[in-house]
């Protein structure tokens, strides 16, 4: 909390990089609940005593900035403000951040990483230095890159940062013969990835999991059901049955479809009537076009989606090269051979062996094993 002592060590470095850190665990707090804008951490600290400590609130807003200057009132005069990215520059629908860190009588801003939104893009950084401010900048850049991926990834690409997550048996299936849903990993898998539900913007199935699973998609751990991500369905025919839990319960959590310009305008009235939104983009017979998906998701302001669909979706996400991250939960248990491939005609080294990846760890979760794949 602001006031408590920081335990400052006399290496100047070595304190910076934990002030940093300390404001990018706050940043994080975040993810999955400030969408269309990043989840920035901010930490103000003056004589060794940490006086301030902001994150950016639910919707955007108030931003980490305003937030931690909040809390230090007039203890940010002469103070240092960690932040793990670019103090915005510009008038949005709050005042720049900029101008109150300087009006705050801030001395020096450590910033991790320079925004690459168009509207800062170093901006923000000048302002402070015109002020008299001492800006450092890169602290802590490889950790901040990864928890604005979202953000980095939207203004750069203009769609949201993804996420494929796969569950895996020991022989390389993901369901039963019949494509009978089957539970493959244990319960501390599932925990984990209830926590990346969470923190992720939306979350993308098909309308094959929808009818043979009939899922919630929404965040199971306790206390974290308001924190559930947006519900995105693949639906190119508008199938989805009106009793399904994903549309009978849209009203309570969201859920947008997507549909092909050839599907019946009955069946989106009824939707709409039902609460859901529904997005039409271009496609054939059953497949729809991935890349106008998230153009449109991001359009909306998603900047994290993870894609938790059935093989079909799993395999057309990595085929089309929009797979960002790839979280592969590996199972001891075996299927057999009439069970379901992870990937839709395709095998796993499609994912595990591809040139356009790389293993970027891999750890036990319980009795499973959690290999986690970036972009190579």
């Amino acid at each position: 909390m602001s006031g408590a002592a920081a335990n400052v060590t006399g290496d100047p470095e070595g304190d910076d990089r934990r002030f940093m850190d300390l404001a990018l665990a706050l940043g994080r707090r975040g993810l999955g609940n400030t969408w269309p804008n990043p989840a920035v951490g901010a930490v103000i600290v003056k004589d060794g005593v940490i006086v301030g400590r902001g994150w950016t609130q639910p919707g955007g807003r108030p931003h980490a900035e305003t937030e931690a200057l909040r809390r230090a009132k007039k203890a940010a005069s002469g103070a240092t403000m960690y932040a793990t990215l670019e103090p915005c520059s510009h008038r949005g629908k709050t005042p720049p951040c900029a101008d109150a860190i300087v009006k705050a009588g801030i001395a020096r801003v450590v910033s991790a990483l320079e925004d690459p939104n168009p509207e800062v893009a170093g901006a923000g950084h000048k302002k402070l230095t015109e002020a008299g401010l001492r800006v450092e900048v890169g602290l802590g850049a490889e950790e901040a890159r990864q928890t604005h991926a979202g953000h980095i990834t939207r203004v750069r690409e203009e769609r949201p940062h993804v996420v494929l997550k796969l569950a895996v048996s020991a022989d390389g299936k993901a369901g039963a013969a019949g494509r009978k849903p089957i539970a493959i990993t244990g319960a501390a898998a599932r925990e984990r990835v209830a926590l990346v539900r969470a923190e992720s913007d939306a979350i993308l199935v098909g309308i094959g999991t929808v009818l043979a699973d009939d899922p919630h998609l929404t965040s199971r751990l306790p206390g974290m059901l308001e924190r559930s991500p947006v519900r995105v369905i693949l639906d190119a025919r508008l199938r989805a049955p009106m009793s399904s839990y994903v549309i009978a319960t849209t009203r309570e959590s969201p859920t947008w479809v997507f549909a092909g310009k050839g599907a019946s305008p009955i069946a989106e009235e009824v939707l709409r009537d039902k609460g859901a939104q529904v997005f039409r983009v271009p496609g054939h017979d059953s497949e729809l076009d991935l890349a106008d998906v998230l153009k449109v998701l991001g359009e909306q302001g998603i900047t994290r989606l993870m894609v938790e669909g059935g093989p079909t979706v799993a395999a057309s996400f990595i085929q089309a090269n929009l797979v960002d991250e790839a979280m592969l939960f590996r199972s001891t248990k075996k299927i057999g051979p009439d069970g379901i491939d992870a990937l839709e005609g395709m095998p796993i080294d499609a994912l595990t062996g591809s040139k356009h990846f790389r293993l970027l760890s891999s750890e036990p979760v319980g009795d499973d094993t959690l290999d986690h794949f970036g972009r190579a």
